[in-house]
């Protein structure tokens, strides 16, 4: 494969989650009558990027902005509603079982919660070695998986003694180191880390930070890296997405978008969060409002509603992600009509 191939490209993901509830609430009116409609959750709306070897590239966002979902489907837990997922060029949208799993060993993933993400009725050696073994297929390999579990402990900063211990006999980082290990085993070229960071302590945080990107540059490995914090984005990240109800609204490398965020969303974001500099209060954005439902997403663009910024064209007309130069791409009407932004 080409190494101008990215070992990551998402095109128009659409990743969208029918809900039940009750006659009644399925009920709708029209033209045409009374008719029963499926609720439908539009969590994620025609995301797309790429990633190439041994880059970080970070989502951010609020809460529900569909980000851990991007993740997830990515990594085939959900399968999409629409698009293409392509690893190294080879489109595995709609995979079943079988063919996914030699996929698995070019892609894993890290979970939120070291706490929920490991069996705790099985051993550390038990744990790093299950993807290991689900990949081999002779004796051979077999034998040589004890060897390469002592070396991924060692490669996280855990001993061969460790390995005979439950998850519960371990604090938090250690638990991700295994966690780590667990997605090492294979020899991945794409790590898919799902807010690997947050349910850590601070200090413990930049251990864990460190450890991975010491790890990018032994293996060449690339992450998606999935984060709501600002600080955390700008130690580690590449490149930085920014995604809102569902829809990525800005793309750009990590020094430009935190210099020089082109969206209202993206400004407003790095706007309120913490900072020991002081800021010109020209810099301040205070969003009203609510986050729409994402069972029904507004007109036009999707931060619209709490846009103050926004005008007529805004309701009617969805903005594309457009390229504006430097590596930035911005979804917002203000790149064409750049006098409108006063902000």
């Amino acid at each position: 494969m080409s190494a101008a191939v990215p070992i990551l490209e998402v095109r128009d993901l659409k990743m969208h989650f029918s809900v039940g509830g009750s006659v009644l609430d399925r009920i709708a009116f029209g033209k045409g009558g009374i008719r029963l409609e499926t609720p439908v959750v539009h969590a994620v709306n025609g995301v797309s990027f790429a990633i190439n070897r041994g880059e970080i590239m970070a989502l951010v966002g609020e809460s529900g902005c569909g980000k851990s979902t991007v993740a997830k489907t990515i990594a085939r837990i959900h399968k999409p509603t629409e698009g293409e997922i392509r690893v190294d060029g080879e489109d595995i949208a709609q995979y079943g079982f079988a063919k996914m799993l030699p996929v698995r060993s070019r892609m894993q993933m890290i979970f939120q919660d070291p706490y929920a993400s490991l069996n705790p009725r099985q051993k550390v050696r038990d744990i790093v070695a299950e993807p290991l073994l689900q990949q081999t297929r002779t004796a051979a390999e077999r034998k040589g998986v004890p060897a390469r579990i002592e070396q991924l402990l060692a490669k996280v900063g855990l001993s061969v003694e460790h390995g005979g211990r439950y998850p519960h006999q371990f604090s938090g980082g250690q638990r991700q180191r295994i966690g780590i290990a667990r997605a090492l085993s294979v020899m991945p070229d794409l790590i898919i880390a799902d807010e690997p960071v947050s349910a850590l302590d601070v200090s413990i945080q930049a251990q864990i930070l460190n450890l991975m990107m010491d790890l990018r540059d032994e293996f060449g490995l690339a992450y998606l890296f999935i984060s709501h914090d600002l600080s955390v984005v700008h130690h580690i990240a590449d490149t930085v997405g920014v995604m809102y109800l569902g829809f990525l609204v800005e793309t750009a490398p990590r020094d430009a978008l935190f210099s020089r965020p082109r969206h209202p969303y993206t400004r407003a974001l790095l706007s309120a969060a913490p900072s020991i500099k002081e800021r010109r209060a020209e810099d301040e954005i205070s969003l009203g409002g609510e986050v729409p439902s994402a069972l029904s997403l507004p007109s036009g663009c999707c931060f619209r509603t709490r846009c103050p910024l926004a005008w007529e064209r805004c309701a009617r007309e969805r903005p594309r992600l457009a390229d504006v130069g430097g590596g930035q791409k911005v979804a917002c009407h203000l790149v064409d009509e750049p006098e409108r932004d006063t902000a």
